[in-house]
């Protein structure tokens, strides 16, 4: 079994991770972390040198969690991609055509109280009215089965 765990470090990440490698370890799978670091719209040189250091970051992040899934007995492997995240993950399903796609629902910051939740709730709605998300343009278009899983 080959599962394939959008990755980028966040809090969410770490937390899908844990679950995925509780929830599949007995079929021994191939965990392939996959992430993307995106690149910036304007060449410049310091925006070069963010993109540089958000690369090096993400794949610190990677390397972490090949980490966990190595200690936990299972078989991993990661992969950086650089463009568009919805993209780059769904172009990463083509080819490397997992039985299944796991990424974890974004958020910009830890769980808050009844206030905070109810407000990034909106802000989650207003996203997905105005941008799209990665998730939704996941399960509209990746071919192979996708978990979404709760912050």
């Amino acid at each position: 079994m080959k599962i394939m765990v959008a990755y980028d470090g966040s809090r969410n990440a770490k937390l899908a991770l844990v679950q995925v490698v509780t929830l599949f370890r007995p079929m021994s799978p191939l965990i392939v972390l996959v992430g993307v670091a995106e690149n910036p719209r304007d060449s410049t040189d310091a925006n070069e040198d963010l993109f540089q250091e958000e690369y090096r970051e993400l794949k610190a992040d990677l390397e972490e969690g090949v980490e966990v899934i190595v200690k936990e007995g299972l078989d991993a492997k990661l992969i950086i991609a650089e463009g568009d995240p919805r993209k780059m993950l769904l172009d990463a399903t083509k080819r490397l055509t997992p039985d299944i796609l796991v990424i974890a629902r974004h958020s910009q910051k830890p769980d808050g109280g009844f206030i905070a939740q109810s407000l990034s709730y909106f802000v989650d709605e207003l996203d997905y009215m105005t941008f799209g998300s990665v998730s939704s343009f996941l399960a509209r278009r990746a071919e192979c089965p996708l978990l979404i899983l709760p912050s």
